[in-house]
């Protein structure tokens, strides 16, 4: 054999440390790196359940209550943007290292949002949080989808869903210690939310460093998309940013409009981005050729619209409606928790056992309209058990859809763009779920001040509101203070102080009668001049007592002094239920002409403390205003879901492959191994590579 035929057969003869036998993953190899990927996904899910649950005490603590979607939002953006652009480099740069990254990035945010003094520097830091967030939330669906089959991904599933499960167990108790605290080795408690990340992501950052390994594969292209990671952010800050402050702004304002055009702009220019780079895209328009990507992805958006915004509102209506603290909250979202799991472990074995996966969709997405249809009839006073039923069918629904959604768009595509395709999933429903965060909270805060003022409406609501308000053993008990002095004392003031000038001035008017009577008498000569001054003072006796009686006939809790100084009285029950039943119209009078005294805005509702052990009638009000905004979110979701089970109805789903992307890149490089190895054996038989 010639030297030429020598180095020819060694040129093509495959690395032993990325050969298809080391590519092949044994189920030891696949535990190792599902438990890398684990710790990493619990410090995710983990951080997820704690801010939950601990948003509302967090909210009141740095009056800003109202501001939270800021908070999400902020995180959810970033995260959302950063998403594609993980995929992406781990295409070019391998899992792991991009893995490691989001850990660490992580963890600072964390450790940075501890030192909050307002929502708006939470809100940052929190965006910080979401740049990590980004790679914790797609790198382990896309490292999932190399080293195991769709069909047999499903097995695995059991794994994720025990750290998402314990996560939604262990995150509302953490989250609930630490609000309920007020302090914690002389750190306010809620900002142990945050912190509590730090030892945690120290040891995910260990077991991913030490476990998370996955054979290497060739690189077949270095360029990064700057250009598509740029655009995207043009066209999406904006936009979102117009969903959630359009409400201030005003949608048809023109930072509003401003922020429309630049959002089109953006758009525009990513789709020319992409085109221009294509295979190297940040998202390759090419993945859009696929039906079933195409349609996943439409789905998915919808999906996260309905499933991000309306879940959000589930812990304050547990916390603020049926009165929960933020650890009973997180217990009680566990039928939703409970859902989901049942769910996507029947599904996933069905999947494993069949290949088939098109019935998933469509189920999910009927069972979570079922879920928020439900919703939509709560009552302030609703049991809770009305709630848990629709929570635990909106979980049945999501367990169905979380795992076939990415399992249909990994199918759809090869090694090459998986992690692309894994991310742009992610991507794409995190803009549903983001949309859906800024759009729906932003119905619900805008909504709220009207629905309440709105709730005193019903005479029985405003008449019980006022009497408790009046009654001077409940308007001084500790307990009352905070809703009285920011809600019912203007209003009750306004009142009482109307009524008490009205009476005042029939006082002075009978005062003033009486003096003048005296003083004709004495001009006319029929009381002496010396007996003007006792003359006077007894008419104005006698006026001041038969005024007395007749305001006390008028306003029963009226009390005139000896002096004619007039107050009012409210510790006589029956006499302040009448005084109530005759000022209820004059206080509706009050709401309906937008009297700023009986104004309700988002700086009453920046921290909601006021109603924790608040005496049941005055939070009524409130509590009604707020279930029925929420209703309205309710519905807005279930209509937003149901368009997603209309589209559910034409979804493609070829069979599941039954191989992993790794086990098919191995099998064609040992396939190319072959030919080339069979054409060699050619070329020497046939003296085709002779040495001179």
């Amino acid at each position: 054999m010639s030297d030429i035929t020598t180095r020819t057969r060694r040129a093509h003869t495959p690395p032993t440390t990325t050969g298809a036998a080391n590519t092949v993953m044994t189920h030891r190899m696949i535990m190792f790196v599902i438990f890398g990927l684990m710790a990493g996904m619990f410090l995710s899910a983990l951080d997820q359940t704690v801010v939950g649950t601990s948003i509302r005490t967090i909210g009141d603590d740095l009056q800003g209550l109202s501001l939270q979607a800021w908070v999400t939002t902020a995180y959810l953006i970033v995260s959302t943007i950063s998403t594609p652009i993980y995929g992406k480099l781990s295409d070019i740069f391998g899992r792991r290292p991009l893995f490691l990254i989001a850990i660490l990035i992580f963890i600072i945010g964390s450790v940075l949002a501890s030192f909050s003094t307002s929502m708006v520097e939470l809100a940052a830091f929190r965006a910080i949080q979401g740049l990590g967030a980004g790679g914790l939330m797609s790198m382990p669906l896309a490292i999932m989808g190399d080293i195991l089959a769709p069909r047999e991904r499903a097995k695995y599933q059991g794994y994720f869903l025990a750290v998402f499960g314990i996560s939604s167990v262990i995150g509302p108790l953490v989250g609930g210690l630490f609000a309920g605290a007020s302090q914690i080795l002389f750190i306010t408690g809620w900002r142990w939310v945050f912190l509590i990340n730090v030892p945690i992501g120290i040891v995910a950052l260990a077991i991913v460093w030490k476990f998370l390994h996955i054979p290497q594969q060739p690189r077949h292209s270095v360029r990064i998309d700057w250009w598509g990671a740029t655009t995207v952010i043009v066209a999406l800050v904006p936009l979102l940013l117009v969903a959630e402050q359009g409400r201030e702004w005003g949608w048809g304002s023109p930072i509003a409009i401003a922020c429309y055009v630049i959002g089109a702009l953006g758009i525009l220019a990513f789709v020319i981005a992409e085109t221009a780079m294509k295979d190297d895209a940040l998202i390759p328009l090419k993945l859009f050729r696929s039906p079933t990507f195409s349609m996943a992805t439409i789905i998915g958006v919808l999906v996260g619209f309905g499933m991000f915004g309306a879940m959000l509102t589930l812990p304050l209506y547990l916390q603020l409606v049926l009165g929960s603290s933020p650890t009973q909250s997180g217990f009680e979202m566990l039928p939703m928790i409970l859902g989901l799991m049942i769910a996507s472990i029947a599904s996933g074995q069905i999947i494993a056992r069949t290949g088939r996966y098109r019935m998933f969709p469509i189920l999910g997405t009927a069972l979570m309209s079922v879920g928020f249809f439900l919703l939509t009839f709560l009552k302030y006073d609703s049991p809770y058990w009305h709630v848990a039923i629709a929570m635990l069918v909106i979980g049945l629904g999501l367990g169905q859809l979380m795992q076939t959604l990415t399992i249909a768009s990994q199918n759809s595509v090869g090694l090459r763009d998986m992690g692309v395709a894994t991310s742009g999933s992610t991507f794409f429903r995190q803009i549903g779920g983001t949309l859906g965060t800024a759009v729906l909270l932003s119905l619900l805060f805008t909504l709220m001040p009207s629905n309440i003022i709105g709730s005193f409406a019903d005479r029985a609501t405003l008449t019980d509101a006022l009497d408790a308000a009046l009654d001077p053993t409940v308007a001084s008990a500790p307990a009352n203070e905070k809703i009285m002095s920011g809600i019912y004392t203007p209003i009750v003031s306004k009142i009482v102080d109307g009524t008490t000038s009205q009476l005042q001035t029939g006082v002075e008017q009978a005062r003033d009668a009486a003096t003048q009577a005296v003083s004709e008498q004495v001009a006319a000569g029929r009381i002496p001049a010396s007996a003007q001054a006792t003359a006077t003072q007894t008419a104005v006796a006698q006026a001041i007592t038969a005024a007395t009686a007749q305001i006390q006939q008028q306003v029963p809790v009226a009390r005139v002094g000896s002096d004619g100084t007039v107050t009012l009285d409210f510790s006589d029950a029956t006499q302040r239920a009448a005084f109530v039943d005759s000022a209820a119209t004059t206080i509706e009078e009050q709401f309906s002409a937008g009297d700023e005294n009986t104004s309700v805005g988002d700086s009453t509702l920046d921290d909601t403390s006021f109603l924790v052990g608040a005496d049941a009638r005055l939070t009524k009000p409130f509590l009604v205003g707020f279930n029925s905004s929420s209703t309205t979110v309710y519905w807005t979701a279930m209509g937003v879901v149901l368009l997603a089970f209309v589209l559910s109805l034409f979804f493609r789903t070829p069979p599941l492959r039954a191989k992993s992307a790794l086990q098919e890149a191995a099998d064609e490089r040992r396939g190319k191994d072959d030919e080339d190895k069979r054409a060699e054996e050619a070329a020497a038989q046939t003296g085709a590579l002779i040495a001179p």
